[in-house]
């Protein structure tokens, strides 16, 4: 699907509601919308009419690029000491046999795989592990750098940082300081899940709470480290929470500057506690990335995670608000294969993901984690790719 190229004022035009029409006009003069406005936005706006908003949004910030990069998951663990009712990943520590325990010279046996290949960056996260603490990580991440430096390492959600700050007794502050000096470059936006703690008791109540991501959040844009940010929906919050969620964020990214780019997840109902929830529709997953593109006006980039939706509908999600689409994974996570992701095998090369972004007439962009561009492949071939080993 190529995205929809609208005249603003048609947008306006084209509903009879007064609300979304005020809406509407807010968004074209660059207004911020209020918290019951984004609400109002899931409840009433149409498809399209999102889409259009959103799309226009995503082309005032961005035109037609669209972000990539080469990366690499590590995920050192399934086993963890946290029960939450939606995850299909994890094992617990009881029943640790059932899941996987990397070493630190297994880890760096898979950076070492990457040799000679142009890959950016690392994502270490995993389960929490009570056996793997915060010297176990700095060790690993040391290692690490020392055989590539210039390798990206962004890793660790705040419920793993969380539990490694508390088990070795250290405050943000300095359970941060030490993974830095370590070489730890950035943090990924996991465990957020939904904010709002009459939902989050219910899915995930034992592990870190709303406050406590947050905390670990501002931290780190306060030392100078960039994060991103997540939410987990389409299970049973409601719009009203999900626009909390956004709300949290868009007020500590007003303080901060810290986050570059939210990441809307899906809720999949494969082998979890959940499994009796239906999964969203793709209806729904779009009017989740168009609203989050409206209300997080100070967030520069709306990631869709193809391993989590699959590459039709990550590519369907360019014409709603989306601007990157996270990177070649090279099947090295198995969190959303094993939640029933179409995705069971998730890996595409470079040529693959430039073909898949100008199929729906975008401009495809490889980046770094911070967003700098590397190289724009725009007026290259996707045939010069497919034969050169660089880009497969």
């Amino acid at each position: 699907m190529e995205a929809v190229k609208t005249n603003p004022e048609q947008l306006i035009d084209s509903v009879n509601d007064a609300e979304l029409q005020q809406i509407g006009a807010k968004i074209l003069n660059n207004q911020r919308i209020s918290f019951d406005e984004g609400v109002l936005l899931f409840e009433k706006s149409s498809l399209p009419y999102l889409g259009s908003l959103a799309n226009w949004k995503r082309e005032q910030m961005h035109g037609d690029k669209t972000y990539f990069n080469r990366n690499f998951h590590i995920e050192p663990t399934n086993v963890c000491v946290f029960a939450c009712t939606f995850c299909s990943y994890s094992r617990l520590y009881a029943h640790r046999e059932e899941g996987w325990e990397l070493s630190i010279d297994q880890m760096l046996d898979m950076v070492k795989s990457y040799d000679g290949k142009p890959i950016t960056e690392v994502h270490v996260v995993g389960g929490v592990h009570p056996k793997m603490n915060l010297y176990f990580f700095a060790e690993l991440i040391q290692k690490i750098k020392q055989h590539r430096p210039d390798l990206h390492v962004k890793g660790f959600t705040a419920v793993e940082l969380d539990y490694m700050f508390r088990k070795a007794k250290l405050s943000i502050e300095e359970g941060l300081k030490l993974l830095r000096n370590a070489g730890l470059d950035s943090l990924p936006g996991g465990g957020a899940e939904i904010f709002h703690p009459e939902i989050r008791e219910e899915i995930c109540g034992d592990k870190v709470d709303t406050e406590g991501w947050l905390s670990i959040h501002k931290t780190a844009h306060r030392s100078g480290m960039h994060s991103n940010a997540t939410i987990l929906f389409g299970h049973i919050e409601k719009y009203w929470h999900r626009i909390d969620h956004m709300e949290r964020l868009r007020q500590l990214q007003d303080e901060t500057h810290g986050f570059n780019t939210f990441i809307p997840l899906k809720f999949r109902n494969k082998d979890n506690d959940m499994s009796h929830i239906s999964e969203s529709s793709v209806v729904e997953d779009m009017k989740m990335y168009a609203v989050a593109r409206l209300y997080l006006d100070n967030f520069p980039h709306l990631k869709a995670y193809w391993p989590m939706l699959g590459r039709q509908n990550a590519q369907l999600a360019l014409s709603f608000g989306v601007n990157d689409l996270d990177g070649t994974i090279d099947d090295t996570t198995k969190i959303y294969s094993m939640a029933g992701s179409e995705e069971q095998a998730p890996s595409l090369s470079t040529a693959q993901l430039v073909s898949l972004i100008k199929q729906v007439r975008r401009e495809p962009v490889e980046r770094d984690t911070l967003y700098n561009e590397i190289k724009n492949y725009k007026d290259i071939d996707v045939a010069e790719l497919e034969v050169n080993p660089l880009y497969n």
